[in-house]
């Protein structure tokens, strides 16, 4: 069998929202392993293409393929089943749940939730629960280590980059195929962003069958671990390259408003 060069294939994906086409006809892909930045001014469609993926929303033209497979109006729970996982935004922790019930939130397909195997079946109940916890600790400690000394404490108690760090053992637990991360430096310093992108940058390393797909409005994070990124501007790719050749493109400088990237 051909190795798989494509991972995702994006195409002429659309979506609207009323008058507004948040993503129009759509084009592009990722292979094994990369790293793709998307960038673009608020409202380019960002993260309207995760929503799609992910199926939260339903796309109104094109197709998203994902392993040779498409899933372009898979409900969400199929496309987490077939190995893509996500972050958002804004931040979902479910801050009076420890950080180990926040890990395991993200890792329901292997979980079984059934009220006999729960009840009845102890010794098979335990020895998931230990694997779990062990699978919640080997994350944790690529972040940071010392997280794991606290992990059946809350997490409402953690600064802002611990959060992240959780929300994206969450999205990990699960050993995805694929990662999208929705900025996730909102809300954090210069040097908490930093320490993040080395974290992600050794997970990758760690994981060879990890494929990540990064939305980030801080250029430098965008310049220092993507392999390649594409620009959207009112829902359309503009830009495509490594990111010195995109951040030198006209069109792209326009579009940020002449704030030179």
């Amino acid at each position: 069998m051909a190795a798989l060069t494509k991972l995702l294939e994006v195409r002429s994906l659309s979506k609207k929202f009323g008058g507004v086409l948040a993503l129009d006809r759509l084009d592009l892909s990722v292979a094994p392993n990369d790293i793709l930045g998307l960038i673009g001014p608020n409202g380019s469609g960002k993260t309207t293409f995760f929503n799609v993926v992910t199926g939260i929303y339903p796309a109104d033209a094109g197709s998203v393929i994902f392993e040779r497979v498409d899933i372009t109006q898979a409900a969400s729970r199929t496309v987490y089943r077939a190995g893509i996982s996500r972050t958002f935004q804004r931040s979902r922790l479910c801050l009076s749940l420890s950080i180990f019930d926040n890990i395991m939130i993200g890792n329901h397909k292997r979980l079984n939730q059934g009220l006999w195997f729960n009840l009845m079946r102890r010794s098979d109940f335990k020895r998931q629960f230990e694997e779990s916890y062990q699978a919640a600790r080997t994350l944790l400690d690529v972040f940071e280590p010392r997280l794991c000394d606290r992990i059946f404490e809350p997490a409402a108690g953690l600064p802002m980059i611990d959060r992240r760090r959780i929300e994206i053992c969450r999205a990990l637990i699960n050993e995805p195929r694929l990662l999208l991360l929705d900025e996730p430096s909102a809300g954090m310093t210069h040097e908490e962003t930093n320490e993040l992108m080395d974290d992600i940058l050794q997970v990758r390393d760690r994981k060879k069958n990890l494929t990540i797909i990064i939305v980030e409005h801080e250029m430098g994070v965008i310049e220092r671990i993507t392999d390649r990124c594409i620009v959207l501007n009112f829902g359309r790719k503009i830009a495509e390259g490594p990111y010195r050749q995109v951040a030198a493109d006209k069109q792209v400088q326009e579009a940020y408003l002449g704030v030179a990237l």
